[in-house]
């Protein structure tokens, strides 16, 4: 976040938990950045993985892990190309940069453009930038494999905003799984679908998780 450029200037897109304990936590910083050297300007950005423990006098920053999506592939799966390609998909910078690498299944790329559909969605995080485990947990995220997706704000509603409409998030959540993701989690608690399909907890009070099996 600090380049060797002239002139930079920085946004914060979104900050969701990774994972929230009693005395620990990720906390997921997705970030635009715009830099200017020699008069020209070029955007990128990445996703930083916080941790921060606490103690009797608060929380501290113990590392930062930012996010390495990989080099571009040279071809792509053609519903990895339409993600790229659809404006009601808005990605940020690695998130974006994780589907150019070709290390995200095709289920994530064909439930996006299901669920585009009906919804206009915005990607928090993808593949880089998560922590590797289910945080807490010696549990492998799907993440980092390339099968999960996060989304932060539906049809311009905030998911962790008190003034979205829980019947919004519940119905997102419900086509999410008709979509194909076998483990949805957000700040709806629901019943139905199959076992553990549906999850809530305080990690997931600020953005709907699908995860997929391949």
């Amino acid at each position: 976040m600090l380049p060797a450029a002239d002139q930079a200037a920085l946004q914060v897109v979104d900050a969701q938990y990774g994972g929230i304990l009693s005395r620990s936590a990720s906390v997921l910083v997705v970030c635009r950045q715009w830099t200017r050297r020699a008069g020209t300007v070029s955007a990128g950005g990445t996703t930083v993985d916080v941790r921060l423990s606490r103690s009797a006098s608060g929380w501290t920053v113990d590392a930062l892990h930012p996010a390495h999506p990989g080099p571009a592939a040279r071809s792509l799966a053609p519903d990895v190309r339409s993600v790229l390609s659809d404006d009601r998909i808005v990605l940020p910078p690695a998130a974006a940069a994780d589907l150019r690498s070709g290390q995200v299944h095709t289920s994530v790329a064909r439930a996006m453009l299901a669920l585009a559909r009906t919804y206009r969605l915005e990607v928090s995080v993808v593949r880089s930038g998560h922590p590797l485990d289910v945080f807490g947990t010696s549990r492998p995220s799907d993440h980092p494999r390339g099968r999960a997706f996060d989304v932060w704000r539906i049809d311009g509603h905030a998911v962790v905003d008190p003034a979205t409409s829980r019947a919004l998030i519940e119905r997102f959540m419900r086509d999410a799984a008709a979509a194909g993701s076998y483990n949805v989690g957000g700040p709806v608690p629901l019943s139905g679908g199959g076992a553990g399909q549906f999850f809530s907890d305080a990690t997931h009070h600020d953005h709907v998780h699908l995860g997929f099996r391949t």
